[in-house]
């Protein structure tokens, strides 16, 4: 039995728009604040807590965090990244409707999880793992072992899809069939053989 996974982050959804009132919710600047955002987004994927995460971008940026601010950037985070790419939810919805096995894989936060549980796309899947739950991410082989284990599939059961090349080559290095995000049609294509 194959199955389909895909990424989150720029092959289901859209880039985040949301990094300028990000900043101006800190008072820095975008520029500051996006090599901070960046710079400790790993450890945030791999299960800090939200508290943990603004604080270490809060300290690089020289900003200070009020009372607030933890679930404000927290919720702004949130909607940045909650918006799925048109033609990535068509070729969600016609391959549930078709029947597909499927099942998402994503470097994201456990704040995001909890939010991406209740939308109606995640309902396609049915295995979903968000490395901020499992401590551990893409593109350690430990994170591809345990979907495959998840799926209760061999490695080479699965057609993976992310936008990051480094993704790609530990997905394949770990056994999966894994191809790099170039759209819709390229996935549709890449599934259909």
């Amino acid at each position: 039995m194959t199955w389909a996974v895909f990424d989150y982050g720029e092959v289901l959804c859209t880039r985040t728009e949301a990094l300028p009132r990000l900043a101006a919710r800190l008072g820095v600047s975008q520029e500051r604040f996006e090599s901070a955002y960046w710079a400790h987004r790993d450890a945030y994927d791999r299960g800090c807590s939200d508290e943990e995460y603004w604080s270490a971008v809060a300290a690089s940026t020289g900003a200070r965090l009020d009372g607030d601010a933890v679930a404000d950037l927290t919720r702004l985070d949130i909607e940045g990244w909650s918006y799925l790419h048109p033609a990535s939810a068509a070729l969600l919805d016609e391959l549930a409707r078709d029947g597909a096995q499927l099942a998402l894989l994503s470097n994201a936060p456990s704040s995001f999880a909890r939010f991406a549980e209740r939308q109606p796309w995640a309902e396609h899947f049915r295995v979903r793992v968000f490395s901020g739950d499992v401590g551990c991410a893409k593109p350690d082989a430990k994170i591809f072992e345990l979907l495959a284990e998840r799926l209760g599939a061999r490695p080479s059961d699965c057609v993976f899809f992310d936008d990051r090349e480094v993704n790609v080559t530990g997905a394949r290095a770990a056994g999966l069939r894994a191809h790099l995000w170039q759209g819709a049609d390229h996935a549709r294509r890449m599934l259909a053989g």
